[in-house]
């Protein structure tokens, strides 16, 4: 054997002897640890936030919730006035067919979300079905922090995306008020308390202002339905949050008044 032939014959083997002991030090292959959810100081909210973490990793935007009935709902008709009902838990709960029977109305309602992930499917949601008119709600669950800590002016940010993209399509825009909270039952006691109710108030304030400075119009179900603690009146919901048949009869009474000046003002301009 040649002088170079044994040098890089030991070369190698010294190689080798050095890269067995680090081999046998590596950690053995184990399941990833579970995702640690920031305390809220909300214990349901905590727990709600836990059982979230696979959404908010795979789909945030929930976009698989309605991509087959998107799929399945036909392209409206000349003289058909479609409207879009857009928004968290009190939209996905709202029955649309019952407050307006015969009324070309679609829900695309998402219990729990925030205006960040309503952004995400707002085009297959909204734009893709080519409503006249969209109503937004939204709000409340960024304020209680359901996708972690958000400040007003972020809100307001989302908000005016959603109707600038709604705009941009020609598609009227009705924005609703976040509607006020109580804590007259021990259902409410968090959901009240995740949500101070002056950013309640400032939220509301940004949004009349904003609707009236881009031909938006406003839809105030606050004033209609706040009492005279500036909380939720006591007989519309029972867990201080989510409207009963009572609080859907004076919402849809007030939601139908504002699609119809939307629809006026559109045909105005």
């Amino acid at each position: 054997m040649s002088t170079r032939s044994l040098s890089v014959s030991l070369i190698v083997s010294l190689l080798c002897a050095l890269s067995a002991p680090l081999a046998s030090q590596a950690p053995p292959s184990s399941p990833l640890a579970p995702v640690a959810v920031p305390a809220t100081g909300f214990a349901g909210l905590d727990r709600y936030r836990a059982s979230r973490v696979a959404v908010y990793s795979d789909d945030y935007g929930e976009r698989a919730r309605y991509r087959v009935a998107n799929a399945a709902l036909p392209a409206p008709n000349p003289a058909e006035n479609r409207v879009v009902f857009f928004g968290d838990s009190i939209t996905d709960f709202w029955r649309l067919d019952q407050s307006f029977p015969g009324k070309p109305f679609v829900n695309r309602g998402i219990g729990g979300q925030t205006t960040s992930q309503m952004l995400v499917r707002f085009r297959q949601d909204v734009i893709e079905l080519r409503p006249q008119v969209v109503v937004i709600l939204a709000g409340t669950n960024d304020i209680a922090g359901n996708t972690g800590p958000i400040v007003n002016e972020e809100i307001e940010g989302n908000l005016a995306s959603l109707a600038d993209l709604a705009r941009m399509h020609d598609i009227r825009v009705v924005l609703s008020s976040v509607m006020p909270v109580h804590n007259y039952t021990s259902r409410a006691q968090e959901f009240f308390a995740s949500r101070p109710a002056e950013r309640i108030v400032a939220l509301n304030r940004w949004m009349r202002e904003y609707a009236a400075a881009n031909a938006v119009v406003y839809l105030d179900y606050y004033g209609t339905m706040v009492d005279d603690r500036g909380m939720l009146r006591r007989d519309l919901a029972e867990d201080g949050l989510h409207p009963n048949a009572a609080g859907y009869a004076i919402m849809a009474r007030l939601a139908d008044e504002a699609i119809q000046r939307a629809l006026t003002q559109g045909r105005s301009r």
